[in-house]
């Protein structure tokens, strides 16, 4: 049976392509730095990804991330920008403003309300998130929203998932499903937390030997079909 759903937001939910591309190309207008085509946006996405990757690794600290990502970005491209901390904490106010739901999201959050609890549990900044959330209107869907800035512990770091058993109390781990696109820290996470694990995977990708997830699903719509073979509901 399964009595809660642990949704990852940015990559699962919410398309966070969009939001990147949009926040990016305002910071670059507001700062002065020129147009920033789509190809300069992808080398920083790839630079942006690995960065986060060294985060769920604990090789890095949330605030190193956050500003050398920029660092190597401006270095590789040769621009000058002359505040970098101040563009990143503009790029945090500006990823919240772009929300594009993937396969309908909120539809079937919004119809699942009631059936199980659904808690969204993400790696993004509060400032990022907050308004996000809020902008999505996920923040009035969700029965509880855990930022890892706010829980002290980054996923897949076990503390971030007992910091979310505190509040679950009696709802046994096996009990508890997490949704995530990301192998690394969604699944590895929900492995360091004895829960299981359904794998948010549109492009079709094969996952490795050593993670292999209890669910793998291309549409978040799926999701009902796990429901329905678990509790016999959806």
């Amino acid at each position: 049976m399964i009595q809660a759903i642990l949704w990852d937001i940015d990559g699962t939910l919410l398309d966070f392509a969009p939001a990147e591309r949009a926040a990016l190309r305002a910071c670059f207008q507001q700062f002065g730095l020129g147009p920033c085509p789509d190809e300069q946006i992808a080398r920083y996405a790839e630079i942006n990804r690995t960065y986060w990757r060294r985060l769920e690794r604990g090789e890095l600290t949330k605030p190193q991330i956050l500003v050398g990502r920029f660092q190597d970005f401006f270095a590789a491209e040769g621009i000058a920008c002359p505040d970098i901390e101040a563009f990143n904490l503009l790029f945090q106010r500006h990823l919240g403003e772009t929300v594009v739901f993937r396969d309908h999201g909120d539809q079937l959050i919004c119809s699942l309300k009631g059936t199980v609890l659904q808690y969204a549990v993400t790696n993004g900044t509060c400032v990022a998130q907050r308004r996000k959330l809020e902008k999505s209107g996920l923040s009035r869907l969700l029965d509880r929203v855990f930022i890892s800035e706010e829980v002290g512990a980054e996923k897949p770091d076990p503390r971030f998932f007992d910091a979310v058993f505190s509040v679950l109390g009696e709802v046994p781990r096996d009990q508890v499903l997490i949704v995530g696109d990301s192998l690394t820290s969604d699944m590895q996470g929900g492995r360091n937390a004895s829960i299981r694990c359904c794998w948010y995977n549109p492009q079709g990708e094969t996952a490795p030997p050593d993670l292999s997830p209890d669910f793998i699903i291309q549409n978040l719509e799926q999701v009902r079909d796990i429901l329905a073979q678990e509790n016999g509901t959806g």
